[in-house]
């Protein structure tokens, strides 16, 4: 496994809420990744991101990673969640809020 994938796979195990995006929550750099952005701040929860933008290599990588083409991803406890029409759709529904508040508060052990 390249070091790229390594770190991938390490940034999603050591997060339990982690968005993939083009730029940042603040400042970010498409529409796709701007909703998917504020859905996930509309949970209340910190989370970390990062900017595929800034890390060509995680951009190039992650789609091959995840098995799914495009950004933003959203990834929760470990399992990706999906793209933006995915977290708007949750969202609207209130389950985004239920699955973020589930994963702040209880992440996932480190003694599996």
């Amino acid at each position: 496994m390249s070091d790229v994938m390594t770190l991938i796979r390490e940034q999603i195990e050591n997060n339990p809420v982690l968005l993939y995006m083009k730029g940042s929550p603040d400042a970010p750099q498409c529409g796709f990744s701007a909703r998917t952005a504020q859905a996930v701040m509309a949970a209340g929860e910190r989370f970390a991101f990062v900017d595929v933008l800034a890390n060509p290599e995680i951009r190039a990588k992650l789609p091959e990673y995840a098995n799914w083409p495009t950004f933003p991803q959203l990834w929760v406890q470990g399992e990706l969640i999906g793209g933006c029409d995915i977290v708007a759709e949750m969202h609207e529904k209130g389950e985004l809020v239920d699955l973020i508040k589930r994963a702040a508060v209880n992440p996932e052990s480190e003694s599996e």
